[in-house]
């Protein structure tokens, strides 16, 4: 007999009893496999799987931020980061068939779960306007959610983060977490200490592939890579003065021991998108440095 769970004493090795739990076990550890492989698989649809690096193009600010420019005609802004090198975009659920291409190369695709609205009083507020499901139906070969801590709203946050956790571990789905300190006691959005308080929070609540600021200098952002765990990608931010200065971010944060960035800004509205692609996956993916990294843009 089978007590709570459990096979009963009375019913020993090789017994009926013994052998339905045994094949339940084994059923739901098979099950687990797949659902880690399902991950695997999906990862190395986003990343590069020589390196295990990512050049990410986050291309969801037209929510936040209206029709700006780059975003305008999407098929021609993807084919061009495409061709410069990206391993994937970020795209809402609801622009997805109007940025499907049938042709170039092919380029991972990341379905964001979370927006808010630059027209709120509460825009640090993320709240899941997709599923996981949702993003499995649109073609997605992954996830990602937003969440600022040191919001007031931080604990909705949270707890959509370990809803969205939960489903892609059933799904065996990859799991981006872009995560900020943003609050109105938040002083210092890059500050170390913060930033990796912010990439463990998103690493304990098990995020694969962890987004976050990049804190200004090696040795610091070594703190945040080494206190996460998960591998960690830097944020682009706002558009910055000079490609040079872009760049150095990118190497420093690859010396530091990141696993890549996800800058959106600063290559879908550079004069010249192949190229920043090219110069920055050159960095990323194939370890160049700034100088022959900057001889691509000329």
């Amino acid at each position: 007999m089978i007590e709570s769970g459990r096979i009963s004493r009375f019913e020993g090795r090789g017994s009926p009893a013994f052998e339905r739990v045994i094949c339940v076990l084994n059923i739901d550890t098979v099950h687990r496999g797949e659902r880690v492989l399902g991950k695997n698989v999906r990862m190395e649809r986003i990343m590069d799987r020589s390196t295990g690096r990512a050049v990410i193009v986050p291309m969801d600010h037209g929510i936040t931020m209206g029709p700006i420019e780059g975003l305008i005609d999407m098929r021609s802004t993807i084919d061009k980061v495409s061709q410069g090198g990206a391993t994937a975009i970020v795209l809402h659920k609801g622009i997805i068939p109007y940025s499907h291409r049938s042709f170039g190369r092919d380029i991972g695709l990341i379905v964001h779960l979370s927006a808010s609205t630059g027209l709120s009083p509460h825009t640090n507020h993320k709240v899941l306007v997709t599923t996981v499901e949702e993003a499995i139906k649109t073609g997605g070969d992954a996830v990602s959610i937003h969440v600022n801590l040191g919001d007031e709203h931080e604990p909705e946050m949270l707890r959509d983060f370990g809803e969205v956790s939960r489903k892609c571990a059933e799904w065996g789905m990859p799991l981006m977490v872009m995560i900020y300190p943003r609050g109105k006691d938040i002083k210092d959005a890059y500050d170390v200490d913060l930033v990796k308080k912010c990439a463990r929070t998103a690493a304990e609540l098990g995020a694969d592939l962890i987004k976050t600021n990049y804190t200004g200098d090696i040795d610091s952002f070594k703190e945040v890579v080494r206190g996460a765990e998960a591998p960690v990608i830097i944020a682009g931010g706002p558009k910055m003065s000079s490609d040079e200065q872009l760049l150095q971010m990118v190497k420093d944060s690859m010396d530091a021991g990141g696993k890549g960035v996800s800058i959106g800004r600063n290559i879908f509205q550079h004069r010249n998108i192949i190229g920043i692609t090219k110069a920055i996956s050159g960095i990323v993916l194939e370890d160049m440095d700034v100088e022959e990294a900057l001889k691509i843009l000329k």
